[in-house]
C-alpha cells in the first residue's frame, strides 16, 4: 500500500462541504473555549477579589444549574430543526459572554454576572451538545460517523495543545477579560460557518400533544433507561469522568502545594499528553475496522481506566514531573480511541426522532455528577489528605469496566438517512 493511501485510510473519506463547514465551526468554538480556559476564576480573584468559596461555587454551581435549567430544553430541541437551534445556542453564548468585557469596560462588572453568565453558557453548552449529534445523524450516513466523531475528536485535543498556553499568553498581555471576548468571538464565527452549511433540513415529525408536559422532561432517561447497551454505557462514562475530574482539583493542590511544582510544570504535565488525544482519535476507525467496535469499547474502555492509580505514587522533582506526564499520556491515548467510537456506538442505538433528548439527558447526567462527586471529593482532600483522596478515586476507576454494555449490539433498524455530499 502506498504512503498516500495508508494515510488516506488514516484519516478516512471525504465527508463534504457541509460536514466541512460543521467541523470548521467545532473547531474555531473549541479553540476559543480553551483561549478562555481559566478566566472565569481569574476574573474573579484578580478583578473582583473573590474568595475560594466564590470561586468554586462558579465552577460547581454554575455548571449544576446550568444542567437543571438545560432540562427543558431537550424535548423542545428535539421537534424543531437543529441548524437553527445550533445557531441559536451559538448567538446565546455569544452574547452572553460578551457581556463581561463590556461590564469590565463600564467598570460595572459583579461576581452575580459572572454566575448568571456561567449559567447560560452550560445550558446552551448542553443544548448545543444535544442538537449537533441529531444533526450529524441526519447530516452523513450511518458508515461515516465513526470518521466524523473521530475528527472532532482529534480537534478538540488539538486545540487543548495549542489554546492554554495562547490564552495564557495573552492573559498576560491583555488580561483575562481578552480571553472571554476571543471567546464570545469564536461562537459568533461558529454560527457563521454553522448558517454556511447550507442545504435543506426537514422538520421533524410533531408529537400529537402540542403543549409539553412535565413528563417528557424525562423522555431522554426512559429511553436510555430501557436499552440495555445505553444503560450501562451511561454509567459507565458518568462515573469514569466524574471521578477523573474530581480528582484534578486535588492533584493541582498535591502539585503546586505540597510537591512545590512550579505553575509552567502543572501545565506542562497536562498540555504535552494531549498529543496523545490527537493519536488515538486517529487510530479509532482503523482499529473498529479490525477488531470491531464492541472489542474496542471493551478494551480500550478496560484500558483507560487502569492509569489514573498512579497518579496516588507522584513525588516530586523530575521523576514525579514524568510520571504525571506518562500517566496521562496514556489515559489521553485511551480516551482519544474510546471517546468517538463511543459517540458513534450511541448515535447508532438512538432512534433518529430521539437524539436530542437522549443526548440532552446523558450530557446533564454527566455534567451533574461531575459536580457531586468533586464536591465529596473535596471534602475527602480535607478529611484524609490530596494524596488518599486521588488514589481512593484511582481505585474506584478500576472498578468502571464492569459498567459497560455486556454484549454487542445490532444497530438499530430506521431509515438510513440521504448523504448531504456536496
Amino acid at each position: 500500500m502506498k504512503s498516500g493511501d495508508r494515510l488516506g485510510h488514516l484519516l478516512g473519506p471525504r465527508l463534504g462541504r457541509r460536514f466541512g463547514w460543521l467541523w470548521g465551526a467545532y473547531g474555531t468554538s473549541a479553540l476559543g473555549t480553551w483561549l478562555a480556559f481559566g478566566a472565569f476564576p481569574l476574573i474573579a480573584i484578580r478583578v473582583l477579589h473573590a474568595g475560594p468559596a466564590e470561586v468554586s461555587a462558579l465552577s460547581s454551581v454554575g455548571a449544576a444549574v446550568g444542567a437543571a435549567v438545560a432540562v427543558p430544553l431537550g424535548p423542545w430541541v428535539e421537534f424543531r430543526r437543529k441548524r437553527p437551534v445550533l445557531i441559536a445556542m451559538d448567538l446565546v453564548r455569544f452574547g452572553a459572554l460578551l457581556t463581561i468585557p463590556a461590564a469590565f469596560v463600564l467598570g460595572v462588572l459583579t461576581f452575580l454576572q459572572l454566575l448568571l453568565v456561567s449559567v447560560v453558557v452550560a445550558a446552551a453548552d448542553i443544548s448545543f451538545r444535544a442538537a449537533s449529534g441529531a444533526y450529524l445523524k441526519t447530516l452523513l450516513p450511518a458508515e461515516d460517523l465513526l470518521v466524523a466523531n473521530a475528527r472532532f475528536e482529534s480537534t478538540a485535543w488539538t486545540t487543548t495543545i495549542i489554546g492554554p498556553p495562547l490564552g495564557g499568553a495573552a492573559i498576560g498581555l491583555l488580561g483575562p477579560v481578552a480571553t472571554v471576548a476571543a471567546d464570545a468571538v469564536s461562537y459568533l464565527l461558529s454560527a457563521l460557518g454553522i448558517r454556511a452549511t447550507g442545504g435543506h433540513e426537514p422538520l421533524p415529525e410533531r408529537r400529537e400533544v402540542a403543549r409539553m408536559r412535565a413528563g417528557d422532561l424525562l423522555d431522554g432517561w426512559r429511553y436510555i433507561l430501557a436499552d440495555e447497551t445505553l444503560r450501562p454505557l451511561l454509567f459507565n462514562t458518568a462515573l469514569f469522568n466524574g471521578l477523573v475530574m474530581a480528582s484534578q482539583p486535588l492533584l493541582a493542590v498535591l502539585m503546586l502545594g505540597q510537591l512545590g511544582f512550579a505553575p509552567w510544570q502543572y501545565g506542562l504535565a497536562f498540555a504535552a499528553p494531549s498529543i496523545g488525544g490527537l493519536f488515538g482519535s486517529r487510530l479509532a476507525r482503523p482499529l473498529v475496522t479490525r477488531f470491531g467496535q464492541h472489542q474496542v469499547l471493551v478494551v480500550v474502555g478496560a484500558l483507560r481506566a487502569i492509569w489514573p492509580v498512579g497518579l496516588a505514587f507522584l513525588g516530586p522533582g523530575t521523576g514525579g514531573l514524568l510520571l504525571v506526564m506518562g500517566v496521562e499520556l496514556g489515559l489521553i491515548f485511551c480516551c482519544g480511541v474510546f471517546n468517538p467510537v463511543y459517540a458513534t456506538y450511541r448515535l447508532e442505538r438512538t432512534a433518529t426522532d430521539r437524539v436530542a433528548r437522549t443526548l440532552s439527558a446523558w450530557t446533564v447526567t454527566t455534567k451533574a455528577s461531575t459536580a457531586l462527586l468533586t464536591a465529596v471529593w473535596g471534602v475527602l482532600g480535607v478529611l484524609v489528605g490530596p494524596r488518599t483522596a486521588i488514589g481512593l478515586a484511582g481505585v474506584l476507576l478500576l472498578a468502571t469496566p464492569l459498567l459497560r454494555p455486556r454484549r454487542a449490539a445490532a444497530s438499530l433498524a430506521e431509515p438510513e438517512p440521504t448523504s448531504n455530499r456536496a
